[in-house]
């Protein structure tokens, strides 16, 4: 098993693409799948929370191969509601796109804030795993997203 990353950063767009080669680099292998939900984790912090958060990204193994990426963020209010972009919005998929590759993703508060997670199974989660099997979702904590839908944050009174 791998040993756990964690990268102390401000949510600026500049980080993004560092923080995906830093996985790339601590895991010694490519992983597309854990550097997209990096850069989608990343990406609505700065949009939805606000540009320079300091933010804590986490990537730990568990013992059946899955890779878990986690983000936390000190606004415990901004918070994800259900969303369904026009076709022509540039904004709006980014967890669309995590819950594709994702076994399950979620979100879990705390006094300091929140923490948003995924779990990404398979060989590029864990070099030693030769392939893990789709786990169900289930429910983990405050929110554990298993439908196809779209999201966006609020400011935790339901409105955008």
């Amino acid at each position: 098993m791998t040993r756990p990353l964690v990268l102390e950063l401000l949510a600026l767009p500049k980080a993004v693409p560092e923080a995906r080669r830093a996985v790339r680099e601590h895991l010694n292998r490519p992983c597309p799948e854990i550097q997209l939900c990096v850069s989608e984790l990343l990406t609505n912090v700065i949009t939805h929370v606000g540009e320079g958060t300091p933010v804590t990204l986490r990537l730990t193994h568990g013992h059946d191969g899955c890779a878990r990426v986690e983000v936390t963020d000190p606004d415990a209010h901004t918070w994800l509601i259900a969303r369904r972009p026009d076709a022509g919005e540039e904004m709006g998929r980014g967890l669309l796109l995590i819950t594709a590759v994702a076994r399950r993703w979620g979100v879990d508060r705390h006094p300091r804030g929140k923490t948003v997670w995924c779990e990404v199974g398979g060989a590029a989660a864990d070099p030693e795993t030769l392939e893990v099997p789709r786990a169900p979702r289930r429910p983990h904590s405050d929110i554990c997203v298993a439908r196809s839908d779209l999201f966006t944050t609020t400011n935790g009174e339901g409105t955008p």
